[in-house]
């Protein structure tokens, strides 16, 4: 059934689509592109001349299951649908698209715009019923063997991953040996350095302080490269923190051999495009797991603790329930605290002038619009110094013991950074020793070759030189625990393990270390109306401890004077001013609330805050300013001018204090007198104003 090849289609472009799966297929498969390449002589046997042939093959490597990263299959798209296709060539169906989705919408845009589809067995009009039944049914044919292709090859590779048998790309260092096995790599460098990471975690419990370490110590991590020219070869390089991860999260490190954890998704990107890719999935879905399948580094249940010291390291997440690695920071407590209201993690806040005041803080209620004030926020002085004593008195029955153990380790870690730099330095000393040997063995008359072996053997000299230097300079740099004499004085040290923890040396991360494994959690409790914290220790034996703490109150309450200061100023004012009564408490010894000497000024505020007034100070037949104006009607800027220009007499203890006024019978008048006429005066008739000696 075939349709036939008018002028109409002639009279349009032709369009040979060529297309292979991968570039394995690319290089190895070459005849089946040649086939696709030989579809223009098919064309022109078809009566299409050669200048209106178009080959569109930028799509070779690429998968035709889905649509995205075939740019000349959307090309072809969109021409057909333009009309401006005449017939579309190709090999054979699945050559255009194996998914449906593609073909049929393919199909349906050639039967819209006449375009003829033709492949080896002949010539499709898709308007055509009966040629776009058989199209139809060749993409289904075609999709169904892609399918039957998939299961008889992975029913193959999970049958023989089953057995541990199926072989794939191993981390660096593990190999395969002459018979298939796994076993460790036979390079020691590699191994010491594969082994040193698992230690480095295992002591700082971080990924990132592993990286730190590395880079301290200048050391190098190798991995093994795949394909090309250097298929197999090992490249030392900087240890990165993607790596570490990858050694931590690969359970063939421990010895179990695992297929299925990564597992391919579709997903719909926001275009509308379907993609395919390989993501992890939990370790409850992988679909094979092998324990003590080959020869390992860490044993499988160091690789689960590994696993859940990552997942606790995470900062995104809401709730943890262990305290994640040591951080900088002031705070010793930071990870450990728990509240005791929502059961949360306390986190660290820095206040104050440039942050210098750390404090702990829950505000996970708020946050979520539960409450309107956080559940507790509380000084980090106070709780980071009792637990400090409640650590130092659970250490000095064991110091010499704990003593012992940190210089055994920290040999360890030293004996382990020196074997590595060691082999590193061999290593380097090889390829010189190689590049001689080399240049030695050449003819000396090929000079070009020898020049260049020549200056291969000075760039290995010169690599091992600069190594050399760079291990001397690491010695020098690290403090190393070897000597008797060194032994002896930490030995000494442990003695006296309170000094050591307050020693300025010892940095606020490793007493958070030290904290870590000893303390689990520290639950804590705020005490209403009291200044007072309750902290639930938890300790990594199981152990509980109650600790109570006093808090500091607030700066007002600090500030504020107490009652018996108060008290003592109001005796003091029955007889004294503010000047005598501040000498008087400085030579009892007292201090002001800022642990100042006392002043006038703070006596007179005190005075004022607490309602104390001088009354033996004021005469019996005296008035105040206040008591004049009122007894005159008149203001007390009237009367302060009466006292200005001597027409009252008026007495004043200090500058500053309140006048006390005396007024005989003769002065009244006079004054009562000059106020009743005060409306003549502002009328401008020129009343006098009453004078000193009583007469107007």
């Amino acid at each position: 059934m075939s349709a036939t090849v008018t002028e109409q289609h002639r009279a349009k472009p032709a369009y040979i689509y060529i297309c292979q799966s991968t570039m394995g297929q690319v290089r190895f498969h070459q005849e089946s592109t040649e086939r696709q390449y030989g579809l223009r002589e098919k064309a022109q046997a078809l009566g299409w001349p050669p200048t209106a042939i178009r080959i569109l093959d930028k799509d070779l490597g690429v998968s035709g299951a889905q649509m995205s990263g075939r740019d000349d299959f959307k090309r072809l798209i969109a021409d057909v649908s333009m009309g401006q296709v005449g017939a579309v060539f190709a090999l054979e169906a699945s050559r255009l698209a194996r998914s449906n989705l593609d073909w049929h919408r393919l199909i349906e845009l050639c039967a819209l715009t006449a375009t003829l589809v033709i492949d080896e067995d002949g010539s499709y009009d898709p308007a055509d019923f009966n040629d776009g039944l058989l199209l139809g049914l060749k993409g289904t044919l075609a999709q169904a063997e892609l399918h039957f292709l998939r299961a008889r090859l992975q029913g193959g590779k999970l049958n023989k991953a089953k057995k541990g048998e199926l072989r794939f790309p191993l981390p660096v260092g593990l190999c395969y040996d002459d018979q298939g096995h796994i076993v460790l790599d036979p390079n020691e460098e590699v191994r010491g350095a594969v082994r040193l990471v698992f230690q480095l975690f295992h002591k700082t419990g971080s990924a990132y302080a592993v990286v730190q370490r590395f880079a301290d110590l200048a050391l190098r991590f190798p991995k093994r490269a795949y394909g090309g020219a250097w298929d197999g070869k090992l490249v030392w390089g900087r240890l990165s923190h993607s790596r570490v991860l990858g050694l931590l999260k690969n359970p063939s490190y421990a010895g179990t051999y695992v297929f299925g954890r990564y597992q391919s998704r579709r997903t719909v990107t926001p275009e509308g495009e379907v993609q395919q890719g390989s993501q992890a999935v939990p370790h409850a879905d992988w679909l094979i797991t092998l324990p003590d399948h080959h020869p390992g580094y860490i044993s499988w249940q160091e690789y689960q603790d590994n696993q859940t010291r990552l997942a606790q390291n995470r900062t995104n997440r809401e709730a943890r329930v262990l305290s994640g690695p040591a951080r900088e920071g002031m705070a010793l407590l930071q990870g450990l605290l728990l509240c005791g209201c929502c059961g949360r993690k306390l986190t660290v806040r820095y206040r104050g002038n440039g942050g210098r005041y750390p404090a702990y803080e829950c505000n996970w209620r708020r946050r979520e619009g539960l409450a309107t004030a956080a559940c507790m926020t509380l000084r980090c002085e106070a709780l980071d110094t009792a637990i400090a004593a409640q650590v130092l008195s659970a250490l000095r029955p064991a110091q010499l013991t704990l003593a012992v153990s940190a210089l055994e380790q920290l040999e360890e870690r030293d004996a382990a950074a020196l074997r590595q730099w060691e082999m590193r330095l061999e290593r380097a000393a090889y390829e010189a020793q190689l590049a001689e040997r080399r240049y030695q063995e050449v003819d000396p008359s090929n000079r070009l070759v020898a020049a260049t072996l020549e200056q291969r053997w000075n760039a290995a000299l010169e690599q091992l030189e600069a190594l050399k230097a760079q291990y001397a300079e690491q010695q020098r740099c690290e403090a190393r625990v070897a000597t008797a004499e060194q032994k002896a004085k930490v030995l000494a040290l442990a003695q006296d393990f309170p000094r050591l923890w307050r020693a300025p040396t010892t940095s606020a991360k490793d007493r958070k270390r030290l904290l870590r494994l000893l303390i689990k959690d520290i639950t804590v409790e705020r005490a209403r109306g009291e200044p007072q914290a309750l902290l639930h220790v938890r300790w990594q034996g199981g152990a509980c401890t109650d600790v109570v703490v006093t808090l500091p109150s607030k700066i007002a309450d600090r500030l504020r004077y107490g009652a018996e200061t108060v008290e003592r100023v109001r005796v003091l004012a029955q007889t004294l001013s503010d000047v005598d009564i501040a000498q008087c408490l400085n030579e009892e010894g007292l201090l002001s609330a800022k642990d100042k000497p006392f002043t006038a000024a703070m006596i007179s505020w005190i005075r004022y805050r607490y309602a104390i007034t001088h009354p033996d100070l004021k005469r019996p037949e005296e008035l105040s300013v206040k008591q004049v104006a009122d007894r005159f009607g008149v203001s007390i800027h009237v009367v302060h001018y009466w006292i200005q220009h001597a027409v009252i007499k008026a007495r004043q203890l200090r500058r500053g204090a309140p006048y006390w006024i005396v007024l005989n019978p003769q002065q009244e008048n006079e004054l009562e007198t000059w106020v009743r006429h005060s409306a003549k005066i502002k009328k401008g008739e020129g009343m006098q104003k009453p004078t000193a000696g009583g007469a107007l």
